[in-house]
């Protein structure tokens, strides 16, 4: 693994280089809050960051998308399906963001469902990651299996040293982004590891084996805790539409014309009342009891079931921006001792 210096002067350069080849997708100020965003300069770039309110993860599973849209003609139907071939290089992305796009790599690409809109996103894209020098209190990525300078699906890290970044090449083509760049000395790679090893200890453990935590959850759904957990919560879905793993959506049918329309497929919450309603009126999760159960039993036990993993990456978004101080943290650890 080639491992680089890059000045923060010289970030700029990089970033130039690579927008070449490449559509960059970086932390930029927009509409008011730091979010990942298409850059037209590398001044727009923001490194210096916690962490992005939003979760990057819709780059590659957007909001809100058309699937496909259809006009008829007196020849006969036609179908316009979007363009998917965008050769997006994804910059300065934590590692709990990246992890949670190889967790969904699992549900978007597994053999029992490929989603083409998904997949081709992913295959055309690169990430350069950003280790997590100092994560916030709400973090918790260490106890769900990564960690602040976790390189897994990056094909670069950059670590910040202060006046300078250490890049670490992950794959071949991070290798290629860098080879113009001096080698990294003894001394920068001592720094880095003594950076990396204080983040790690920056971040407070969820005190739970979440190996135990699957198993005990096969045997609670009934349990009364449930009935503790939920009584806080509001239904306002921000957990969910926060968190780089949820996953659910909805697909809708707009017409234009007579002639005309789009299927359009939109983001979805378990948290909602509606998400389970069905069309004879009847709703199997009518209160936020069963919602909440929903969402943990899904990410720690459902999940685990399907995909060997926990849909969860510790990112700690939901934490941070409940509006009733709901904190997964607590839950796991209430449960873990039962």
């Amino acid at each position: 693994m080639e491992e680089k210096i890059i000045s923060k002067s010289e970030i700029g350069t990089l970033l130039d280089k690579l927008k070449e080849a490449h559509s960059i997708i970086a932390p930029v100020h927009r509409n008011g809050e730091l979010s990942f965003d298409r850059i037209d300069s590398a001044d727009e770039v923001v490194l210096e960051y916690s962490n992005t309110r939003k979760a990057p993860k819709s780059v590659f599973f957007p909001q809100q998308e058309v699937m496909f849209a259809y006009s008829k003609t007196e020849s006969g139907t036609q179908v316009r399906e979007p363009d998917l071939e965008e050769d997006v290089l994804l910059f300065g992305v934590r590692p709990c963001d990246v992890r949670s796009f190889l967790l969904l790599d699992k549900v978007f690409g597994s053999d029992d469902y490929e989603d083409v809109y998904y997949l081709r996103r992913r295959e055309n894209s690169g990430i350069i990651g950003l280790a997590c020098n100092n994560p916030r209190q709400t973090c918790f990525c260490t106890t769900v299996g990564s960690g602040p300078f976790n390189h897994d699906g990056m094909d670069l890290l950059l670590v910040d040293l202060g006046d300078k970044y250490l890049a670490e090449a992950v794959t071949e083509r991070g290798e290629g982004m860098i080879d113009n760049f001096s080698d990294a000395s003894d001394a920068d790679k001592q720094k880095r590891n003594d950076i990396r090893e204080n983040a790690e200890k920056g971040i407070k453990p969820v005190v739970v084996d979440l190996e135990g935590l699957k198993d005990k959850l096969d045997g609670m759904f009934d349990a009364d805790v449930w009935d503790e957990f939920h009584t806080k919560c509001l239904g306002c879905a921000t957990c969910t539409y926060l968190c780089p793993t949820c996953h659910c959506f909805d697909i809708y049918e707009e017409e234009e014309t007579n002639n005309s329309g789009y299927r359009l497929r939109m983001w979805d919450s378990c948290a909602l009342s509606l998400f389970t309603l069905h069309t004879s009126g009847h709703n199997p999760r009518t209160s936020t009891k069963e919602r909440t159960r929903q969402r943990i039993m899904h990410k720690f036990n459902y999940f685990v079931h399907n995909y060997d993993d926990f849909a969860c990456v510790g990112c700690g978004r939901c934490v941070q921006n409940c509006p009733v101080n709901l904190d997964i943290r607590d839950v796991l650890s209430t449960i873990a001792h039962l």
